[in-house]
């Protein structure tokens, strides 16, 4: 019986302990959350401005431009990954991945072959676990997102889309992130960046216009000049929500451990006292049936 009691002893440290934990990440998590949402906002102004102008461009100019024409047959797709660097923030890497399975699948039932680029340990250590072939990584701020890296990743897609398909380019690009909607909801997104499907992030009125542009230099000149920008905007504005997404993610997912740790140590505590009340119960009937057994001889 003390045996028993020394073992819940034990279990009521160990998951105090891992309590405390759960509670400090929940802590950290929600101090960061804040932030991370003011910088979102703060990213859609300068995205909404720029894809309005490259709207204005593509669709009032008639040209054909290589990041705005449709290619005749897409042979190889790109597919940038967004996840996060640690774990314990429940199913939002698991959701990410699962998304781009489906993804993956799709374009290969179409026929096309598929690169994919990754963002976040997570999605390294799930391709090297299954062997799967990737052809870069960012690892190291997904929860802090830098411009400096996004437009690295921008720089690497667009090199690999204005290389043609022999020499081992891609002709479209995809990208799979969390989309922040609230603390409450972060819904898995797939876009396709390349060639262009322009998008608001955030929609105005729909009786909003676009503006009538005249162009100096010509119209390809500045989509030149442009896209590279609206290119690297998107996918910064994709790591924002996707941090903001982990965060709020990594709240909630450690305030449920926080409270399945307070229900299992109240839960080994019952079941602690239960064993020292048999314990005490037994020693009584032993004393009695001793002190019985005496006064009988």
């Amino acid at each position: 019986m003390g045996a028993q009691i020394r073992v819940y002893r034990q279990k009521i440290a160990s998951t105090s302990s891992l309590r405390k934990i759960f509670k400090a990440m929940e802590l950290i998590a929600a101090s960061r959350i804040g932030k991370a949402r003011s910088r979102v906002a703060a990213s859609l102004p300068y995205a909404n401005a720029i894809t309005r102008a490259v709207s204005a461009v593509a669709s009032q100019s008639e040209i054909e431009h290589p990041l705005t024409t449709e290619p005749e047959q897409i042979r190889r797709a790109a597919v940038l990954v967004l996840t996060s660097d640690r774990g314990l923030a429940g199913a939002y890497s698991a959701s990410i991945l699962k998304q781009t399975a489906s993804l993956t699948e799709l374009l290969r039932g179409e026929g096309k072959e598929v690169r994919h680029y990754l963002v976040g340990r997570k999605a390294q250590a799930y391709f090297d676990f299954r062997g799967l072939d990737y052809q870069q990584v960012w690892t190291g701020s997904t929860d802090n997102p830098e411009f400096e890296v996004a437009r690295e990743i921008g720089n690497a897609l667009l090199a690999d889309f204005n290389t043609a398909f022999e020499e081992g380019g891609v002709d479209e690009i995809h990208v799979v992130y969390t989309r922040f909607k609230s603390m409450v909801s972060q819904e898995p997104t797939v876009i396709r960046l390349l060639p262009l499907e322009v998008v608001e992030q955030e929609a105005a009125s729909e009786s909003d216009l676009l503006p009538l542009y005249e162009y100096e230099p010509e119209p390809e000149q500045v989509l030149d000049a442009l896209l590279p920008r609206y290119i690297e905007s998107r996918i910064f504005a994709a790591l924002l929500q996707a941090a903001a997404s982990e965060l709020a993610a990594r709240q909630r997912a450690m305030k449920s451990a926080g409270d399945n740790a307070t229900e299992l140590i109240n839960k080994y505590t019952r079941l602690r006292n239960n064993a020292r009340q048999a314990e005490i119960t037994q020693e009584l009937t032993e004393i009695v049936g001793g002190a019985d057994a005496l006064a009988a001889s």
